[in-house]
């Protein structure tokens, strides 16, 4: 694995870090310009916030570990590592990363030339759990466990630790100077977090110790109990923390997948959870019924819910067949019946406990995009994809996710920044806006016509008639509810290689259930496209065995017989001529339609997802383009489909980066090929790449003049947007469910939270009931 990816596998595989918020000043504050939607977080100044209380947070999962720098790492790993560890630098509500006070007095590079060194001065306070002082055998053992030259260390990431040099300790205990041999933009990357000499001092504690433990803490709050049978993971206040101290006595992250959330919430086992858009209109039909907004449905029916589909007839059915003549069916209806009553009692004492809570709304920091496969197929020709880009109405698919839950539905303008952080450009120009005739005329000098003849078998389906694939009856996995969030950078075996994904599903007994009969080669692997072609030809042999029958049938008014000689029958007839095929509307080019297939999960929380892809479908068929939308389960999305290659399109997320640099570089650096003739894609799963563009990353990542190290990535997205192999499409929606009462806690946005800020507001005072 290479050690620019390993960086990014980390970050992809667990989110976007969490991290406390400050706010950021300085010179180029206004550079990126505002944010798209800000924080909802209920801010609240600290003496208004009580001391103490406790707080159920909802996650997807207990971490496997807490060491944030190992493969297996996720977003839980990195809520509780905020909470409890060093954090030299934080995302303000802007995404930009600043100075933590808590534990630095500053951070700067104080020589370039001839070589560049940074000196943290640290917050003189600054202890670990244990009462040892904060220090530069912390940042040595860090640098040494991460910098890829003791492969021991079973260690994710390493980028930038690579480039260090040495580090020493300053004039003082509490200055560290770090010297680096290459220069490195991304410098405040680094340590953070910062873990304790005794999890970073040898490989055995590194890969070990800090899995299921961090005995050694330094944040406001402490690592507790991990319950496995519950669920859950306690942090407890931290008594030796020399800062503002937390409001609250714990905060307890609860597994709980999303799809059960809203029913967690309503049985007071969550105070704060994130949730998806069937939870959040669950909660807005709560607060429209208790304001009496909704009236009931037909014949005073529920007007949502279990029993809102329930029409007369199937009542009047049911109550017949529950008191009929014929026992059996009898008793189970009557057990059908009391399992629906059960239900419908059960929804509505929780719509009754939803009514009470608020839905903070932000965007999160990751961003949808149209993933296009250009390593092979029709989308391997940029003027095709470009096509694809051009056809697209962004702004009407932005408005069809944020505009129904009254969030800014603006498209994203860049591949490596969103709105607000200093990076950020719209760069789109470089491709071009929404143009059906540009879009047409590229296809048109790329070959692809209408009313083109087809010679693909008659069988197959083309153009608008095609039906959809659906592989996926019963969806399941890490990304269920998570809306198209998917853990991008997970290690598949195949690292991107298209001939391993094809072998694996050559060993496989058949394609996907739902298949079409006779997909184009362009829609198939080679493995299906033989057993079609094998299928036709047996099609075809019965047929013309059963046209012999019957002209020997006809001939002797008796039954054929095996026996029977050949020679003394009637030739078959000759087959009648096909028609010449045509493709009508859709276009084609040597004899096949143009026809992409589009991998979209299938998942209960996708329902947005699949209706963004729906429109899509629809925007290309205007200017000729078929798509087959293949819906297939969300544990097989990526490693099946996305990392292996098996796609034409897709839809997908990025998480944002304060640090594009680096850890956007795997994302679109070009596909090298390996020894064995494989391809190596790192993170960059569309497989399109230029020379140009992983030059500008080059040159921005050791570029320490921050404005043109900046403008170096604006380039790079520029040239990104040209070669077309992802669109981006909207920042993703951030929906969080909060109790009552709960103060600085939300949706955080491109923010992360300030724990210890957290907490449950004050009863209000005689004199604040007076105001």
């Amino acid at each position: 694995m290479s050690q620019r990816r390993r960086r990014s596998l980390a970050l992809l595989t667990s989110g976007v870090l969490a991290l406390p918020l400050l706010t950021g000043c300085g010179a180029g504050d206004d550079e990126g310009g505002q944010a798209a939607a800000g924080q909802d977080i209920a801010t609240t100044t600290r003496d208004k916030v009580a001391d103490g209380g406790v707080l159920r947070w909802a996650v997807d999962a207990l971490p496997d570990t807490l060491n944030t720098f190992q493969a297996d790492a996720d977003a839980t790993t990195n809520r509780i590592a905020g909470a409890v560890l060093p954090q030299l630098f934080v995302l303000d509500a802007k995404g930009r990363p600043v100075v933590n006070p808590d534990y630095l007095e500053k951070a700067e590079v104080i020589e370039r030339e001839p070589k560049q060194v940074v000196q943290y001065k640290l917050n003189q306070k600054a202890v670990w759990s244990d009462g040892r002082e904060i220090g530069a055998a912390d940042f040595v053992a860090q640098w040494r466990a991460l910098n890829g030259k003791d492969s021991a260390y079973w260690t994710a990431r390493n980028a930038g630790y690579d480039r260090i040099e040495k580090i020493e300790k300053g004039k003082t205990d509490l200055e560290v100077r770090v010297t680096f041999n290459k220069p490195y933009a991304d410098w405040r990357s680094l340590f953070t977090p910062l873990y304790p000499k005794q999890v970073t001092g040898t490989p055995d504690a590194f890969n070990e110790g800090a899995r299921g433990v961090l005995k050694i803490t330094a944040g406001p709050f402490g690592l507790g109990a991990i319950d496995k049978k519950t669920g859950t993971a306690a942090l407890t206040r931290n008594a030796r923390w020399w800062g503002r101290p937390a409001k609250l006595d714990t905060l307890v992250l609860t597994a709980v997948p999303r799809a059960e959330r809203p029913a967690a919430l309503a049985a007071g086992r969550l105070d704060l959870a994130e949730i998806d858009r069937a939870g959040a209109d669950r909660i807005a039909l709560a607060r429209r019924d208790a304001a009496g907004k909704n009236g009931p449905g037909a014949g005073g029916a529920p007007a949502h819910g279990p029993g809102a589909a329930l029409t007369a007839a199937d009542a009047t059915l049911s109550w017949a067949t529950a008191f009929g003549a014929d026992e059996e069916k009898a008793a189970a209806e009557t057990e059908n019946r009391q399992k629906h009553l059960d239900s419908v009692k059960r929804y509505a004492e929780e719509q009754t406990a939803l009514k009470a809570f608020t839905v903070r709304k932000s965007l999160e920091p990751a961003y949808t995009q149209l993933a296009m496969n250009g390593a092979s197929g029709p989308l391997a020709d940029e003027r095709v994809r470009r096509a694809v880009a051009r056809a697209l109405d962004r702004q009407a698919l932005a408005e069809v996710v944020l505009k129904p839950l009254g969030l800014p539905a603006k498209p994203v303008g860049s591949h490596l920044a969103l709105s607000g952080q200093r990076a950020y450009a719209d760069n789109s120009d470089a491709l071009g806006g929404q143009d059906t005739q540009a879009a047409q005329a590229l296809l048109a000098d790329a070959g692809w016509r209408k009313g083109g003849k087809i010679t693909e078998p008659a069988g197959a389906k083309a153009g608008p008639e095609s039906e959809q694939q659906d592989d996926s009856k019963t969806p399941s996995g890490p990304g269920t509810g998570n809306d198209g969030l998917y853990i991008v950078g997970q290690d598949d075996g195949a690292n991107g290689d298209a001939r391993a994904a094809t072998e694996d599903r050559a060993k496989s007994d058949t394609a996907p259930e739902g298949a079409q009969d006779g997909p184009s080669p362009v829609l198939a692997p080679a493995p299906f496209g033989a057993q079609q072609e094998a299928s036709l030809l047996a099609q075809a042999a019965q047929v013309a065995r059963a046209a012999r029958t019957q002209t020997t049938d006809d001939a002797k008014g008796v039954p054929a017989r095996d026996e029977a000689d050949p020679a003394k029958a009637s030739p078959a007839p000759a087959p009648a001529k096909q028609p010449v095929r045509t493709s009508g509307g859709m276009l084609a080019k040597d004899g096949k339609a143009l026809s992409l297939r589009f991998v979209l999960p299938a998942g209960p929380g996708s329902e947005s997802l699949r209706t963004v892809g729906e429109r899509i479908a629809g925007m290309l068929r205007k200017v000729g383009v078929n798509t087959e939308t293949i819906k297939v389960a969300d544990d097989s999305f990526f490693k099946d489909h996305i990392a292996s290659g098996q796609y034409d399109l897709a839809l997908y997320s990025w998480p944002a980066t304060a640090y594009p640099a680096t850890d956007a570089r795997p994302i679109f650096a070009k596909p090298e090929p390996a020894a064995d003739g494989s391809l190596l894609v790192e993170q960059n799963y569309t497989r399109v790449g230029t020379d140009h563009i992983d030059q500008l990353f080059d040159q921005a990542v050791a570029e320490l003049d921050e404005e043109q190290s900046r403008e170096l990535m604006r380039k790079a997205d520029a040239r990104i947007w040209a070669a077309a192999g992802s669109i981006p499409l909207f920042q993703r929606p951030e929906l969080v469910a909060v109790k009552p009462g709960l103060a600085n806690a939300g949706a955080f946005g491109l923010g992360a939270p300030r724990y210890q800020d957290i907490g449950w507001k004050k009863a209000p005072t005689a004199k604040d009931k007076k105001k």
